[in-house]
């Protein structure tokens, strides 16, 4: 499976994280939406991101060794969508600025908002809920 995905998070506290080049950023505590694309293997992509022991490459990495992954959401597609999503987001959420974005031309690929919104979001852009074990 190909495709573009949307990992909804959780960080449960105010903190301060070295993002790579990116240097150090301030996150609130609350929920995130990261959008990606995966145009070899969406599941291989999706599960590495849920592995806790991995080697720290993109800015995500960082992000998620202090925030939990609490849904993943995806669309299959052929093509890169990744940049289409993030601009629904974009209108109504808080973009971290440079965030997974290095690649194209998009503010950012992490967005700070609220759960409903978050939601409202989701269900407009249509897209499949990922199954997976929450303990992973």
């Amino acid at each position: 499976m190909k495709g573009s995905y949307v990992l909804l998070i959780k960080l449960n506290e105010n903190i301060t994280i070295h993002i790579g080049k990116l240097g150090k950023i301030y996150f609130c505590k609350g929920f995130y939406v990261y959008i990606g694309s995966a145009l070899n293997s969406l599941e291989s992509r999706l599960n590495r991101h849920l592995r806790k022991n991995k080697n720290i490459h993109w800015h995500i990495d960082y992000f998620l060794n202090a925030a939990k992954i609490i849904d993943i959401y995806y669309n299959e597609n052929l093509v890169k969508d990744e940049c289409v999503i993030a601009n629904n987001f974009e209108k109504k959420l808080l973009n971290i600025n440079d965030f997974g974005s290095s690649d194209c031309k998009c503010k950012s690929h992490l967005f700070y908002g609220n759960f409903k919104d978050i939601i409202s979001i989701i269900k407009k852009l249509k897209m499949n809920k990922y199954r997976f074990d929450e303990n992973t």
